[in-house]
């Protein structure tokens, strides 16, 4: 089968902005037969692994693993408190230290598993039975990479916590093996595919099995943050004195759904983008703000918006071109305090290796309305 060269796609960044590798990624999206309607891009895009992070594209025929991603479910929870964030910076190192101590992060795992209600309904599925007993310690971990935990200032001088997670190993398991399955789909009945973006028939039973698999990974990702959310909690009122919760907002960017657009039901992937209905959270990089914002569900972008600033420099190239001390010094000078077990990743997630979150949202005006700029004070990096 050769690849439809007819269907375009919405950008909310110029094109010249993006990355060749992501752009190449974009036109392999757009060759998939049966694209529903375009393929539409964040202004956060950057490359990825088949689909583009920052990329939303539906279907009415079909489900791809990797357009959803491997870090199924990955999302942010933001709780807002009454905390003063003046009187909580004399306390900040040593709520960062003792947190690091009761978090694993990294490839860390837990020595006892946390207690779950989420193992009381599990799917028989092969990669979630195989993968239980790890998925059971490494709930309440954060993980690494781009992954973070903060203490954050709000616009009325608040603190407000926020937890980037997912579903750690478990997410990249199920992902593996269904794109392993579609590809072994497609190649029996030869039909070719774009690099990394084998597909399942949306009415075939590995279909359903992928979606019921992935629904658990979204429902895992979730108790993830909430049990890293409630021991930091804890410890919030241990060094802070008690305090009370304004408000609590989750949103999750790694998934697919069924949804109804322009009148027809289709299953939207959104990789690094989050449904822009009701009020969303998009976080900038350590050293920057990150925003609340109102979803203003733009029929156009299938009612999505960025899910952050998006990376402009590999990890590589940051740990090749960044100096460690600048960064501590940068940081330090902004007033935001951090800690890691692990150098390379301070370095890998300084400012200069993330866009502008400014100029991302101006790009997205029409995605997304800004309600609440959140000032970093403390950071924990995997």
């Amino acid at each position: 089968m050769q690849f439809a060269k007819d269907i375009g796609f919405k950008s909310w960044i110029g094109i010249a902005a993006i990355e060749l590798e992501a752009m190449e990624q974009i036109k392999n999206v757009c060759s998939i037969p049966n694209v529903f309607k375009w393929v539409a891009i964040m202004p956060d895009v950057h490359p990825g692994f088949g689909m583009p992070i920052g990329g939303v594209v539906a279907f009415k025929d079909k489900v791809i693993p990797n357009a959803v991603g491997v870090d199924i479910g990955c999302g942010v929870l933001m709780v807002k408190t009454d905390i003063n964030a003046s009187e909580a910076k004399d306390n900040m190192q040593r709520f960062l230290s003792g947190a690091l101590e009761e978090i694993p992060v990294g490839f860390g795992k837990r020595r006892r598993s946390a207690a779950s209600s989420i193992w009381e309904e599990v799917p028989e599925d092969p990669v979630i039975q195989k993968e239980r007993e790890n998925a059971t310690l490494q709930l309440g971990t954060l993980g690494g990479g781009n992954h973070f935990i903060e203490l954050q200032k709000t616009t009325d001088e608040h603190v407000a916590l926020m937890v980037h997670s997912g579903s750690r190993h478990l997410g990249k398991a199920i992902a593996d093996y269904y794109n392993r399955m579609a590809r072994t789909y497609l190649k029996g009945r030869k039909i070719d595919h774009p690099p990394g973006l084998a597909w399942l028939p949306l009415d075939s039973r590995q279909a359903s099995n992928y979606c019921e698999a992935m629904n658990f990974c979204l429902r895992y990702a979730s108790e993830n943050r909430r049990i890293i959310t409630d021991i930091l909690l804890k410890l919030m009122e241990r060094h802070f004195g008690a305090f009370s919760i304004l408000e609590r907002l989750e949103t999750i960017h790694n998934y697919a759904n069924l949804e109804t657009h322009y009148k027809e039901e289709v299953m939207v992937h959104r990789k690094g983008a989050v449904r822009a209905s009701g009020k969303v959270i998009i976080p900038g990089s350590m050293g920057t703000h990150s925003y609340v914002g109102l979803g203003l569900e733009n029929p156009k972008s299938f009612k999505s918006c960025s899910h952050g600033a998006g990376r402009v420099m590999g990890r590589k190239q940051a740990r090749e071109s960044i100096n460690y001390d600048k960064v501590m010094h940068e940081l330090s000078r902004s007033g935001i305090s951090i800690v890691s077990p692990d150098r390379k990743s301070i370095v890998e997630e300084a400012r200069e290796t993330y866009k502008n979150i400014e100029e991302v949202m101006v790009l997205q005006k029409d995605l997304v309305k800004p309600l609440e700029k959140l000032v970093p004070l403390g950071v924990i990096k995997g």
